[in-house]
């Protein structure tokens, strides 16, 4: 297949990509919560994968900020792995879980999510527009991000996509709180229920394991209308050991590989970020950002969408996992939001004795209130640029908690 052979091709700075492949199991391979038989499915796995949008280093794209880097090679890794989780949920908003890439043929949708991720400065979610943002995270353009960082980026700039409509809620302090999110998600409602200050926390007690979570209502149309419930991308920051990987959280990270709301992980080994999208036995599968190639217009008739898509997985063992990380969730409904907290207590808070993080339905009464991000946009006067290509370490990585 001459795609395969293309790829293949590319380099890393200081080498060939080493790509694996899917390997003849009978375990189950799960990619993003659904699971595959390399033994009776391995076309479709290999569709699947192929599909996610694989966004790398650039080159030779427009100075950031006019005068800045035009490549973010050595820096831009984390950076170009949000835009993957980004661009896994804005496909599951607009395509679908389901949809699936062909080679030479117009999908619009696709397309015009694609678009988003280009390297200009007006394309909503490029990497001029996030390590822009950055300066508001106290990044300096051309300096590297650690997991939580680049969360905290998106959240600020998906305010301004109103085709998509989509809201990202970053879960602090190791922990999601049902409210927060349906305030942030459900319009009106915090008017009428949201337990901004978690009274309702007070007087009832809030755990981790509460049995107050409803049942997914399984008549209500998975159809995303924001008028009711605004699209949601929740991510999770977290830290799951000092300097290596706490094994007791490794069953609890591969669960939520397995659930349908998953949009995979960021983070990564020391040096290097990767978007991890699923996993087999203990390999995780991932995308790798750290090839460089040469930034596409795809007003250009004569450019295609290839480079954007990578028919090879990279495997390496969860023990090899930096501890910390980012996990990604969509939930495009409210009846897909109430199945992800009910999925959550019965696999990660309710399961475990040492839970990978806890999710309530009120603020605990000592939290401050909840305050959505109000969108303001830092001025372009306090972005600045570095002369160089910026960090070469993963120190970025925040300790949460």
């Amino acid at each position: 297949m001459d795609f395969l052979t293309e790829v293949s091709t590319f380099t890393y700075e200081a080498g060939p990509v080493n790509y694996d492949e899917f390997p003849p199991t009978e375990e189950p391979v799960y990619l993003m919560g659904t699971p595959y038989s390399t033994l009776y499915d391995l076309n479709e796995l290999k569709l699947d994968f192929l599909s996610r949008i694989w966004l790398t280093y650039r080159k030779n794209f427009p100075a950031i900020g006019g005068t800045g880097p035009t490549l973010d090679t050595g820096w831009g890794c984390m950076l170009r792995c949000g835009q993957m989780m980004l661009a896994q949920a804005l496909l599951n908003r607009h395509c679908g879980r389901d949809w699936r890439w062909t080679r030479k043929k117009y999908d619009e949708k696709y397309r015009k999510v694609l678009e988003m991720f280009l390297d200009k400065k007006n394309a909503y979610y490029s990497i001029h527009q996030i390590a822009s943002m950055g300066v508001s995270e106290g990044k300096n353009i051309g300096q590297w991000f650690g997991p939580n960082t680049v969360a905290q980026v998106l959240k600020k700039l998906v305010v301004f996509d109103e085709w998509s409509s989509l809201v990202i809620h970053v879960a602090m302090d190791n922990t999601i709180i049902e409210h927060d999110i349906k305030c942030l998600c459900k319009p009106g409602y915090e008017k009428t229920t949201c337990d901004i200050l978690g009274m309702n926390s007070m007087k009832a007690g809030a755990t981790g394991c509460s049995s107050r979570a409803k049942p997914q209502d399984k008549n209500k149309s998975s159809h995303v209308d924001p008028s009711k419930w605004k699209p949601l991308l929740l991510i999770l920051p977290l830290r799951l050991g000092l300097t290596d990987i706490n094994a007791v959280y490794i069953e609890s990270l591969k669960k939520c590989l397995s659930f349908t709301h998953s949009v995979g992980i960021i983070g990564g080994k020391p040096n290097q970020a990767h978007w991890f999208v699923g996993y087999v036995g203990d390999k995780l599968i991932y995308l790798d950002p750290h090839t460089t190639q040469v930034s596409v217009d795809l007003n250009d008739h004569l450019s295609n969408d290839d480079s954007f898509h990578c028919p090879h997985p990279c495997m390496m063992n969860i023990l090899e996992l930096d501890p910390s990380i980012a996990v990604g969730f969509y939930c495009g409904t409210e009846s897909e939001f109430d199945d992800l907290c009910t999925t959550i207590r019965k696999f990660i808070t309710c399961e475990s004795r040492t839970p990978m993080f806890e999710l309530y339905q009120d603020r605990p009464p000592h939290w401050p209130p909840y305050e959505p991000y109000s969108g303001k946009f830092p001025s372009s006067s306090e972005f600045a640029v570095l002369d160089g290509t910026g960090c070469e370490t993963d120190d970025e990585f925040e300790l949460i908690g």
